[in-house]
């Protein structure tokens, strides 16, 4: 179990995240996800654009894992989590899940790579996030 911080985030499902029969489209959740992660790092001091401008690198999805147990469905308020698991040299493993209240609707592995916003080359994560997440 990770000793990180747990950060959550609420997004509420709208049409455009729906299919014909009003259930959350399944790549809608990379979008939820995404929107945590992005809000997740600026509670770190960095938007993504600041962090592109101020140390000239941004992360990037390596791969990702996601397993769906339950729908969200129209206008469901939803909380989507962000959680360190694993900070290496270039690359950071967080855990994400979306839940409708108490209800766990998707988990999530996401695999990222901190890149030279130059080359986009792995480069190591600057120490000014490092030193944020060290358990």
């Amino acid at each position: 179990m990770s000793k990180h911080k747990i950060f959550t985030w609420p997004v509420r499902v709208y049409f455009q995240d729906t299919d014909a029969g009003g259930v959350v489209y399944h790549a809608s959740y990379v979008n939820f996800m995404e929107r945590a992660r992005t809000e997740w790092l600026r509670t770190h001091g960095y938007s993504n654009a600041g962090m592109m401008q101020e140390l000239g690198v941004m992360f990037v999805v390596r791969s990702m894992k996601l397993d769906y147990l339950r729908p969200a469905l129209l206008d469901d308020m939803l909380d989507v989590t962000a959680q360190i698991a694993e900070v290496g040299r270039s690359r950071l493993t967080l855990m994400q899940t979306v839940r409708r209240e108490e209800e766990l609707l998707t988990t999530g592995e996401v695999h990222l790579v901190c890149v030279s916003k130059e080359t986009f080359k792995p480069v190591s994560v600057p120490e000014a996030l490092r030193s944020q997440w060290k358990v």
